[in-house]
Order: C-alpha cells, then sequence, then structure tokens
C-alpha cells in the first residue's frame, strides 16, 4: 500500500509567535539544474529589508554547484518576500549562489541580468511573463485528470474553461494565485490553457531585475502549494505530451521600454523587432536551459507556436515569433510579445538577452564607431576606408 499524503496540524502551524521576534525564514537559490532549493533560518529580530538576512551557507556538491572537496557555497539574499505558507512574520528570502571565492557560480544568472538591468535602467524596461505549466498525477507521471493510460477528448472546451468536464486542478490554482497576493509576487492574472491540465499564470508587469525574481518565487510557491496536496506536481516541460494533438508550454515575455510605451512607441517596437531578428539564433540558445534543444519540441509551427528556424513578426499573429497586439497597432505605442521563450527558461537570461539586443548592443556599437572614428582622425585616414556594416531586411509584419 502506498503511502498516504501527509497534512499539517493546522493547531500547531497557528501557534502564536511574538511580533517582535523571534521568526522563520525560508532561503530559497536555483540549483546547477535550474530546480528550486531551500532551508529554513531562525531570526531574532524580524527582518524590515533585505539587508537585515545574513549570508548562509550550504553543501554545493550535493546541489550541482561545487565540488565535495570545496563544497561550501554562500546564499546571498537579493529579495524579501512574506511567507503564504507559515504566515507573517515569517519571511521568504530569495538568494544568489556564490562559490567559495564569493563570485557567481556558473548556474547563477542574476548576477549578470542585473548589471545589464543597471545599465538599461534609464530606459526603465518593463517585462511580463506568461509562465505555462502543466500539473501531473505524482504516480502516474500523466497530465493530472487525464484518464490512466489514456487520453481525454481532443482540445477545444479546455482553453479558458469551466466545469468538471473541462478543467482539472483548479484548487492549486486558486491557492497558487493566493500565495503570490499574499507573498507580495506582481502575479496579473491566469486562466485555464488550451491542453487539458495546463495553466497559466501572468507576472508583471516589473521593471529590470524584479521580473526574474517574482517569476522564480512563484515558481517555488506553485511547488509548495503542490508538494502540500501530497498527489500532484507541476512540469515546466515545454512539451509534456508530444506531437500536434496537444499544446506545448511557454513563458511568452511581454516587452516595453518607456519610448515604447509613449506615443509614436510604434516604430521604437519595429526597431526593437528588426534587432530581434538579426539575433534570432542567439536568442533561441538563450531561452530555454538546453540551448534550444527543449524549444525544438515546442516550436514547430503547429499548437500556436512559430518555426524555430525561422523568424517572423505580425499583428495579432500567434504563430509568429514576436507577436504585436492589436491594441498596439491601434494605439500606435505599448509593448510587443516575444513567444520564444520555453515554459523552463531561466527568465534571467531571457530578460538579460532582449535588453542586451534592444539597448545594449546599440551602445556598444555607438562606443566603437565613436572609437573608429577617433583612430581615423588621429591618422588622418580618409571616412571612406571603413564602413559600418548592413543591416538585414526589415522584418514584414503581417495584419
Amino acid at each position: 500500500m502506498a503511502d498516504q499524503p501527509l497534512t499539517y496540524d493546522q493547531e500547531l502551524m497557528n501557534l502564536p509567535l511574538s511580533s517582535i521576534g523571534p521568526c522563520q525564514a525560508c532561503y530559497i537559490w536555483i540549483d546547477a539544474d535550474g530546480g528550486i532549493r531551500s532551508k529554513t533560518k531562525t531570526m531574532d529580530k524580524i527582518p524590515t529589508e533585505i539587508r537585515d538576512f545574513p549570508e548562509w551557507n550550504f553543501d554545493g556538491s550535493s546541489t550541482g554547484q561545487a565540488h565535495t572537496k570545496d563544497s561550501d557555497c554562500y546564499l546571498k539574499p537579493v529579495a524579501m518576500f512574506r511567507d503564504p505558507f507559515r504566515r507573517d512574520p515569517n519571511k521568504i528570502v530569495l538568494c544568489e549562489v556564490l562559490n567559495s571565492k564569493r563570485e557567481p557560480v556558473a548556474s547563477n544568472n542574476r548576477a549578470e541580468c542585473k548589471e545589464a538591468m543597471k545599465l538599461a535602467r534609464d530606459e526603465h524596461p518593463w517585462f511580463g511573463i506568461e509562465q505555462e505549466y502543466t500539473l501531473l498525477n505524482t504516480s502516474t507521471k500523466h497530465p493530472y485528470g487525464w484518464p490512466i493510460g489514456g487520453f481525454p477528448a481532443g482540445q477545444g472546451p479546455y482553453y479558458c474553461g469551466n466545469g468538471a468536464e473541462n478543467v482539472y486542478g483548479r484548487p492549486i490554482v486558486e491557492e497558487h494565485y493566493r500565495c503570490c497576493l499574499y507573498a507580495g509576487v506582481k502575479i496579473a492574472g491566469s486562466n485555464a490553457e488550451v491542453m487539458p491540465s495546463q495553466w497559466e499564470y501572468q507576472v508583471g508587469p516589473c521593471e529590470g531585475i524584479s521580473m526574474g525574481d517574482h517569476l522564480w518565487v512563484s515558481r517555488y510557491l506553485l511547488f509548495k502549494v503542490c508538494e502540500r496536496k501530497g498527489v500532484v506536481t507541476p512540469t515546466f516541460d515545454p512539451k509534456p505530451i508530444a506531437g500536434e494533438n496537444w499544446n506545448g508550454a511557454g513563458a511568452h515575455c511581454n516587452y516595453s521600454t518607456e519610448k515604447m510605451r509613449n506615443k509614436g512607441g510604434r516604430t521604437v517596437i519595429n526597431r526593437a523587432i528588426e534587432k530581434l531578428k538579426n539575433k534570432h539564433e542567439w536568442h533561441i540558445r538563450q531561452y530555454d536551459p538546453n540551448g534550444g534543444a527543449d524549444n525544438e519540441r515546442r516550436l514547430t509551427g503547429a499548437n500556436e507556436t512559430s518555426d524555430m528556424h525561422v523568424f517572423s513578426a505580425g499583428v495579432a499573429n500567434r504563430t509568429a515569433s514576436v507577436r504585436i497586439p492589436r491594441s498596439v497597432a491601434e494605439d500606435d505605442c505599448g509593448y510587443l510579445e516575444d513567444r520564444r521563450p520555453s515554459s523552463n527558461c531561466d527568465p534571467y537570461l531571457v530578460t538579460r538577452a532582449i535588453i542586451q539586443t534592444t539597448i545594449l548592443d546599440e551602445r556598444e556599437e555607438l562606443v566603437n564607431e565613436k572609437e573608429v572614428e577617433a583612430a581615423a582622425e588621429s591618422k588622418k585616414v580618409n571616412d571612406k576606408s571603413y564602413q559600418k556594416s548592413k543591416s538585414m531586411p526589415a522584418v514584414q509584419f503581417s495584419e
């Protein structure tokens, strides 16, 4: 007989704590495989800001982030959230992982993302990520609610659906939503997706580095909600059921700068899309943890996806690499939606890549051009001795 799920004794969990401390701080971090680890520290006083949390350490050899002979890694607190499971005054603390030299470990993509966001802060970049996921039965590893060894009726009634015959796992969704609101995660909405037992929630708008912070904490909260049920677990696999009968899962990234959001911003959006096109293959490598291999199963040109080998853009086109919402086309300003990131992407890599391509590359080109011009002037070289590289043809938009 299988073990039955354990439940919490709410009488014990609701034992009161002093308003001045001590309290529990749950330190969470991203491991070498993109999983989320956690451990808890007692804080003598109630923390009110991130600097109140001390650095901590852990065995990095057990998370794939260090060798056994030099196994200590450091947890550097970077963002604080309320704990919806233990309730106030307890906290959740998102951490970066540093090695024994206090340098970012290879799996710490936040450090470089933060530097990119600092360089681009005057542009006020906003992001919103649509996180899709699938609920699995922990015993069968099949989508939760699906017939054992079989399949439900075909796609059609499940997207934004209602009713027991169309919706599987809504209690998870509602509890997760409440947990995000309580914790301070900027969750914006949720809905059932096209494949049964597949769901989506949206996080944002978040400016700069906070996009990655909030999405990672939202994922942690989802795992914890499911853990407490004991019979269901989320997967962020971008194609949990193979074939064209069932949709995959993505993490569409909505993006804008202040100039894009202002009147006439459509021109800036179009320029950004052109830049994204010119680095399409590089972006594909950034948009899933296996350098594009995961997205190769998802971005086939079917099931509301683009072909990963061909860049495309269009208004209200959900088969495009980048979609311009209809309202943006009408208002002549707003944002773009990059539909290429996979559901298991690292949001730090995704947002950094977008910032690098649409903002920072151009700045580096300007610096290089000025250096070339200065060198040419000093050597009295004719201006025609060098020329700027030609850009690729303009992206053709489909209405």
